[in-house]
């Protein structure tokens, strides 16, 4: 079957969670796929049971689900070249590995383990990089046949040319080209019958018509073994996008094995998902002009892979917390009240206004893990010392910051009206009657109710929520330390 168009494909193993350099496969992918107005599928690579995870299919289904990856044919919904898992196309591959042997481009071997292994030693003494050493490459049709009959155990290798070059162009990197004597004859199909993972790719990827492979730049130094299979059997060579690596640092690649965040860790952490893909698609991609927030729609509209980069990607956790913030700040009130509220109540247990809180949050918050933080002195006042009241910029001290509370106080307990308006009309009053600079009664007011110099809102926000026994409670609290 022959399928036009733009197809791409994300085939990942089922191996726990979603690592961020795996769902920027999955988007560079997608969007390579959407802006040529192609398909997009999902394949199940899960042929390695040893690393296999209970439960990691279902990751990989919601983590795409959630940002918006939507795949046009998959193991769920089917499609014309299924099956889309990797274990139910089995009986194939080895049908493919022996067209290959009857052209010469492969051959059986059947050297045991122990054999391998005095080889690979050797090597490492003599100080050569390990590879097969083509003990089984020139068994006649006889030997091969006497073998085969005897039941002796055997696997199908790549026969690799010894001499020349292979040459391969990748979108990003350019033409590449490898001397054909430093390839290793690569197993094809193992003992059990089973395919290795590079060979399955190969076939999947030209039986399922995709036309661009996009994956790391890891596999840069296997591709001319991909080319060479697809010289070998005849088939049209896919475009290759490989990206480069998404680093901790400028030496360590991002890695869940190193206490790196993987995606259901950044969601947990309060990262929004369509923060996280918008941020993902900056790491090595850059667009056109200065823009950095879109929305995946947008991002399809502005895709153009020959923005990816080849030098690694830095994972910025300070870049991802300002894009997030940017979000956060864009979201209607109702809908950051919604997604603060399990947050603001690891904070805080008394009943008050939520809703207030997460309008006093929302401009300065980026992440949502930042929110109990910067509640923990509502449930009760933190100790605090008086020089919070010394405020250069406010020109306020202990002295004037004493009676700006003494004013207060009294038009506080007088106050009925305990909405932000009527704090802040009260307020207000007392600054017009002293005759003052704002920040002169605001300061002191703030420090007072919160114990603390930094706050989602200010000392008329806080009042209202507090409401009046409790404000009127800790501006005493205030009078009371200043006094001393």
């Amino acid at each position: 079957m022959k399928l036009e168009g733009v197809r791409t494909r994300f085939a990942p193993s089922p191996t726990g969670y979603m690592h961020v350099g795996n769902l920027r496969t999955a988007l560079y992918a997608y969007l390579t796929a959407k802006a040529e107005g192609g398909k997009f599928l999902l394949r199940i690579e899960d042929t390695d049971q040893e690393r296999f995870v209970e439960g990691a299919i279902d990751i990989i289904y919601k983590t795409l689900r959630e940002t918006g990856l939507i795949w046009d044919e998959g193991p769920d919904i089917g499609g014309p070249v299924g099956p889309y898992v990797q274990s139910e196309r089995m009986g194939m591959f080895k049908e493919y590995a022996l067209q290959l042997v009857e052209k010469g481009a492969a051959y059986y071997c059947f050297c045991d383990k122990d054999r391998l292994e005095e080889v690979r030693v050797l090597q490492k003494a003599s100080g050569q990089a390990p590879h097969y050493d083509g003990h089984c490459r020139e068994l006649s049709k006889e030997e091969i046949a006497e073998k085969l009959a005897s039941g002796i155990p055997y696997v199908i290798r790549q026969k690799m040319p010894k001499d020349g070059t292979t040459t391969f162009h990748d979108e990003i990197f350019g033409d590449i080209s490898v001397e054909n004597e430093t390839l290793d004859d690569q197993i094809l199909i193992k003992t059990d019958g089973m395919p290795t993972y590079n060979f399955a790719n190969v076939v999947d990827d030209h039986l399922m018509c995709i036309s661009h492979v996009i994956r790391g730049n890891e596999y840069l130094s296997s591709t001319p073994k991909y080319n060479l299979l697809y010289e070998a059997f005849g088939w049209d060579v896919p475009k290759y996008i490989h990206c480069p690596p998404v680093m901790k640092d400028s030496t360590h690649k991002l890695s869940k094995r190193n206490g790196d965040a993987s995606y259901e860790d950044l969601i947990e952490q309060g990262y929004l998902k369509d923060a996280v893909l918008n941020y993902i698609a900056l790491l090595g991609w850059s667009p056109k002009g200065d823009r950095e927030i879109f929305t995946l729609d947008e991002l399809i509209k502005e895709w153009d892979f020959t923005g990816i980069s080849k030098s690694p990607a830095i994972f910025d956790t300070q870049k991802l917390s300002y894009i997030n913030g940017e979000y956060i700040k864009a979201m209607p009130l109702d809908e950051f009240h919604k997604i603060a509220l399990p947050w603001i109540k690891k904070a805080v247990k008394h009943d008050v206004d939520t809703k207030l809180i997460a309008h006093m949050l929302q401009p300065r918050t980026e992440v949502l893990h930042d929110i109990p933080e910067q509640l923990d002195f509502i449930d009760e006042l933190p100790e605090y010392s008086t020089e919070l009241y010394i405020h250069k910029k406010m020109k306020t001290n202990e002295e004037n910051s004493l009676e700006s509370l003494k004013a207060v106080l009294p038009v506080l307990e007088a106050l009925d009206d305990y909405s932000v308006e009527g704090v802040h009309a009260a307020l207000f009053q007392v600054i017009e009657s002293l005759g003052v600079k704002n920040g002169l009664i605001l300061w002191p007011v703030r420090v007072a109710v919160s114990g603390k110099q930094f706050t989602p809102g200010g000392g008329v926000e806080i009042c209202a929520l507090l409401g009046k026994e409790e404000s009127i409670k800790r501006v005493k609290k205030g009078i009371e330390l200043l006094s001393k």
